[in-house]
This record gives structure tokens, sequence and C-alpha cells, in this order.
């Protein structure tokens, strides 16, 4: 197919704006938050993903239905049996082994027809093409219909900036790095504010799988080639770093986030995500209703937190030994791990002993729910930016158990810059595949003193919970009609694709 002319558009005519993510809760749940929010801008918006992704979001999508958003969610087939992936494997929270990483993105990869050809066949012919960072085929598709490409990154701004800051030195000073025990502190060169990580805590953008180093250099050209970024962060959380990184990758950035914000009614926090048994929706919000204000810590390490049974104990012993009420989140799969772990709580006799204050949600729970209800004290979380964001936006301090990719880089926000956050104080980053060598890194002793430090009623305590109450505000003002930031910045990036396709159309 050659590339086709672009049509002549005005800034009156209906826009459709295409968007493909890669298929892992944390990279799903922020694009179609952004449909929606397009959609209330009147753009037709059209997400592709599979079957099974589909079903998790056939609420957020009725719900679409409903606001009367022009919002079109389009299955696609992922060739699981071609490439030898297990039925059922559509989501990285599926894949039971990190040796099916790569069928997975091959599998990724043959989605590419079937959208190209639904967009050619189906109509209408697209705007503009918003993919995942990992999804690095939309070049091509961008290219044939000739229209602008935009990436969705799902880290921050400042979180980026690291990277790019540190890989740059490492250019430069290589042996500097390589002179590093992985345990030792070093300082990140180039932010706005000085902070430490540890060689250990670096992204595994520095250290990739061996068998997915094709897929990362397609990935990284993808990268280069697009006509921009879109982050899902705000440039008052980001201070400063939204230049910076624009100054050192030479393209242009729109932060247009919080996109939670656009989840204004309690039904919308409910379903946004995944589906949720309506009656364990209901059981867990009355609960919650029955607790004293900012008194129940909330923990939740993660859709894709493979931590071994036995670390899990840990915090769970944490949670009971800490005498405050709470709300755990435990994965379940049919695996032996979790089959491990009931029986570890079930020996512990987990549930009797904390009956009344502790209540245990096994699979999905509605998280923006959750830490948006008065009850919610603190937030025990593995610092996914998603995560991250929520607990930023609700207003609470948080105590950081960051697991893998730049969820340390995250904590360091939370609790060097930001300082809204009390690490658990864990030093190394869990492997995919790995983490039985690791075991066990934090202790119940652990657990419960960084619960008490962030709950405590001190000096300390208290300006931590103002800063955190004032956070929330800004990002609630960013993401404002009329005037926010964000808001704006959306503007900004909607005036550009229509300048884009105005200046292709004259080509």
């Amino acid at each position: 197919m050659e590339t086709a002319p672009a049509a002549p558009i005005r800034a009156s005519d209906r826009l459709h704006f295409v968007l493909i993510p890669l298929m892992a809760q944390g990279h799903m749940i922020p694009i179609f938050d952004i449909a929606r929010i397009l959609g209330r801008r009147r753009i037709t918006t059209t997400i592709y993903t599979t079957p099974m992704n589909a079903t998790r979001f056939r609420l957020t999508m009725s719900r679409n239905s409903d606001l009367g958003l022009p919002v079109r969610l389009v299955e696609v087939p992922f060739a699981s049996d071609e490439v030898g992936l297990p039925y059922g494997c559509e989501n990285l929270d599926a894949l039971p082994s990190p040796d099916l990483l790569r069928k997975f993105h091959c599998a990724l990869e043959k989605m590419q027809a079937p959208v190209e050809a639904h967009l050619r066949d189906q109509g209408p012919p697209p705007s503009c093409i918003i993919s995942d960072l990992a999804v690095f085929w939309t070049v091509e598709i961008a290219r044939k219909f000739n229209v602008p490409r935009l990436i969705f990154n799902g880290m921050s701004c400042f979180s980026r900036l690291v990277c790019s800051n540190v890989e740059e030195h490492l250019r430069r000073a290589p042996e500097y790095y390589s002179s590093l025990a992985d345990s030792e502190q070093f300082e990140v060169p180039g932010m706005p504010i000085g902070f430490k990580l540890r060689k250990s805590q670096l992204p595994k953008i520095f250290g990739m799988l061996p068998n997915l180093g094709d897929f990362r250099a397609k990935v990284d050209e993808a990268e280069k080639t697009a006509q921009g970024l879109i982050i899902n962060s705000f440039d008052e959380l980001e201070d400063g770093c939204v230049s910076l990184y624009e100054k050192a990758i030479g393209q242009r950035i729109w932060c247009i986030g919080p996109v939670l914000m656009c989840n204004k009614t309690r039904v919308d926090r409910l379903n946004r995500g995944n589906k949720v048994a309506s009656d364990e929706a209901d059981r867990c919000i009355e609960w919650l209703d029955g607790m004293g204000p900012g008194t129940v810590v909330y923990a939740c390490l993660g859709s894709l937190c493979r931590l071994v049974p036995a670390q899990l104990m840990e915090l769970g012993k944490g949670l009971e030994a800490s005498n405050r009420p709470f709300i755990w989140v435990v994965k379940t799969a049919e695996n032996e791990r979790t089959w491990e772990l009931e029986k570890l709580l079930k020996d512990y006799n987990f549930e009797e002993r904390t009956r009344g204050r502790g209540f245990l949600i096994r699979g999905w729970a509605p998280q923006l729910a959750i830490l948006s209800h008065r009850s919610i004290g603190a937030f025990l979380t593995h610092c996914g930016w998603n995560s991250t964001l929520e607990g930023l936006c609700s207003g609470l301090p948080m105590i950081t158990w960051p697991l893998f990719a730049e969820q340390f880089v995250n904590e360091a926000m939370v609790v060097d810059v930001l300082r809204v956050g009390v690490r658990v104080g864990v030093e190394t980053a869990v492997k995919f595949g790995q983490e039985a060598k690791l075991g066990v890194l934090v202790k119940e002793g652990e657990v419960l003193r960084a619960i008490e430090e962030v709950m405590s009623s001190g000096e300390k305590g208290e300006e931590r919970r103002k800063r955190a109450v004032e956070l929330a505000e800004k990002g609630r003002t960013a993401a404002e009609e009329g005037g926010g930031s964000s808001y704006s910045n959306l503007t900004h990036l909607i005036q550009f694709i229509i300048c884009e396709l105005e200046s292709r159309s004259k080509m």
C-alpha cells in the first residue's frame, strides 16, 4: 500500500484518533482514560485491543456509551496459537514465565495487519495514531495513512529524564558505572533536585532480557521518529523536568494528566480498569464506610507482582502487627504460588486473627474508588506510575515498596523530591522470573516501622499529609476544564494535529 495523500481538514471537521495500547493493565487503563477525555472534546476515538482485554473494559465502554461519547472499542485477534502462547495469555499479567515474553511481543506485532485492514475498510480514516511506546509497528500504519503518530509513554517526565541522563552519563563515563557495586548509591546527574539511586535500582533498560534486543531496537527507532510524546502527568508535578526532557530528546511533549480525573463519579471509579463483582465492590466500600477518617492502610503491589509467598506473608504480618485497619490486595492466578500463599494464610489463621479490621481482596481491586474514600490514611504501593499518580491525586502519604522497571525512580520522586512517602526499605529490583532467588527482602518489622512512620500524628507526619493534600489539589487544578495546564496542553496537542494534517494535505 502506497502512502495516501492526507485529506484536507479544517478545525471544524471531525477528528478520528486511533489509540493502540500495550496489553498490560498499567498501560491500558490510562489509554481508556485518554479516550474518554478526547471523547468529551467530541473527538471520535477508536481503541484497538484483543478479545480478552476488551472484556476487562466492558463496563468502562458501557459508561462511555451512556455518556454519549464517541469512543469505539475494536477487537482484533491475538495470534496466541500461531506463536506458541498458552490460551488466554493476551495480557502481560497472564504470562506465567519471562520465557514467553518474546512470543508475546511476536503476537503483538501480528496485530498490525488486522488493525490496518480495519482502518482501511471500516473507516473513518484516522487523523492521528497514538500508540504505546512498545507498539513500534504503528510507524508503518501512520506512514501508509499519512497521519501524525504520537507515543504514549506510561512513565513520568521525571523518570524518563532520569533514564536519559543516566544513559548519557553512562556513554560518557562507562568506567564510573562499571566500578560501582550493585548496592552502591550514586548521585543522579542533571536533575532539578538532587537525589541518589543504587545501581541495582536502575530501570532494566540498562540490562534488557537478551532475547528481546531486536524488539528494543525497533522500539527505540519508533520513539525517535514520532511527532511527539504524550505523558500522563502534569506540569506542576514535574517541576521543570518536561522542558529538560524535551531538550534531551529533541521532541515535543504534552503532559495531559492526571488522566484519572476523567472518572468523576463513584461508578466511574469502581469500574475503572477491570470488571469487579458488584457485590464484592459494594462490600468493600461498605466496610470502609464503617471506619474512621484517615485510619485505614491500603496495600497493593500491582497486577504484575510476583513476590514469593513467604515475602507476601511478611507484608501481611506487618499489617497485622500495626493494629490498624487495612485492605490488602493479593493477586490470584491458577498457579503454585497462589496456592502456596493461600496455604500460608490458612495455616497462620490470618483472616481470623485480623477479623473486623482486615479486608482481603483477591484479584482485581477498584483501587481508585478505594483510595478516594475518606477512611484511607495511607497507601502501601509498588510505585508503578499509575498507582503513584492515584495516590498523589487522592492526597495520600505513601509507603513505598518498588519492585522493578522505573519504580525505584518513582520512589525517589515520592520520598526525596515530593516528600510525601516513607520507604519500606527495598534496595534491589526484582527480576522477572528470578523472584525465588531473592526470597524475603523485607521483614514484618520493616513493614510495621514504615506504617507507623506514615500514620504517626507527629509533626513530620502532619507535614507529609499536608504536602500530599496540596499535590492532590494541584492535580485537580491541572485537569480543570478551561484553565488547567493539562487541559490547555491537550488543546495545544489537538491544534498541533490539525496543523499537521493541513500541512500534509498540501504536500
